[in-house]
């Protein structure tokens, strides 16, 4: 069973969390409210964002990377695919 099905509830009450604030974000623009407003909300949303992709890397790295019961391959598949991602994510 995969990490994120196990912590499935967890990371859908944060992607619930997002989808609000991007909703709010949506009904401040159309509202025309000022851009510091604007500017706080997208702040909030990155940090979501930013808290989700942690979360889910942590246990990346503990289930696919670290775990000793698995072999040398499967944790360099592991390490490779979240080097993958975290360029992806950097860019």
């Amino acid at each position: 069973m995969s990490h994120t099905v196990r912590e499935k509830s967890k990371l859908l009450a944060r992607v619930r969390r997002i989808q609000g604030q991007t909703a709010a974000l949506g009904r401040a623009l159309e509202a025309e409210k000022g851009c510091g407003e604007i500017l706080h909300q997208i702040a909030a949303i990155r940090g979501a964002i930013n808290g989700l992709m942690t979360e889910v890397i942590e246990d990346h790295v503990q289930f696919h990377v670290a775990d000793p019961t698995l072999g040398e391959r499967e944790r360099r598949d592991g390490a490779a695919e979240l080097i993958d991602v975290i360029r992806t994510y950097v860019k």
